[in-house]
């Protein structure tokens, strides 16, 4: 009898460790409310601490991912100009052939390919010139009117408790379980050192 408790410990102290951190894991989020058992309150970590955890998000992601700085390298970037200005030529080549063209026959008429060439050009060098200023005019709106920090704290805030479950348990679902593992494995090899104390 005692020889088959001790043979069971191992097991019951590795199924004792692996509830424990599977316990763990699920206190992380619940209980959603606070519930008070006498003089102690219990709630899970992260409903607990959402705002906190929005505001600290937030500024790990405005400090260390991403920044105005990263959005200013990747519009003065001089491809990023331009393909912008690609496109303002494009558009203005239809609107001079198909609509300002459409207003007149004779504007048609003078509107020919040699004219249209001149025209382009002029608006090519136009373009070099307004472009960078149109561009450090958009940066300096979007650093005013663009908040990161206060963006993801904001969306953080505004998540339910099952979005945030479900979006962390898709991140970091192999880790908790993992970290359940663990908890069998070394309740386990507890288990294993007490049979052995008790041998000797």
């Amino acid at each position: 009898m005692i020889t088959m408790k001790l043979l069971l410990s191992p097991v019951i102290c590795a199924l004792i460790g692996w509830f424990t951190n599977y316990l763990a894991v699920k206190m992380l989020f619940h209980p959603r409310n606070p519930i008070k058992i006498g003089p102690f309150t219990v709630q899970g970590i992260f409903p607990k601490r959402q705002k906190d955890l929005a505001a600290r998000l937030g500024e790990m992601i405005e400090r260390e991912l991403i920044s105005h700085t990263d959005i200013k390298n990747v519009i003065h970037d001089p491809d990023f100009i331009n393909k912008h200005k690609d496109v303002v030529l494009e558009y203005l080549d239809v609107f001079f052939r198909e609509k300002l063209a459409s207003l007149h026959p004779m504007v048609g008429m003078f509107l020919n390919d040699e004219t249209m060439k001149t025209v382009k050009g002029m608006l090519s060098k136009e373009l070099d010139e307004m472009l960078p200023r149109l561009i450090e005019t958009t940066s300096s709106q979007l650093e005013c009117k663009l908040d990161f920090k206060c963006l993801v704290q904001d969306k953080v805030e505004c998540f339910s408790m099952d979005q945030l479950e479900s979006i962390l348990f898709s991140i970091m679902k192999k880790e908790f379980k993992f970290i359940e593992i663990v908890g069998g494995v070394l309740g386990f090899l507890i288990g294993l050192i007490q049979v052995l104390i008790f041998m000797l």
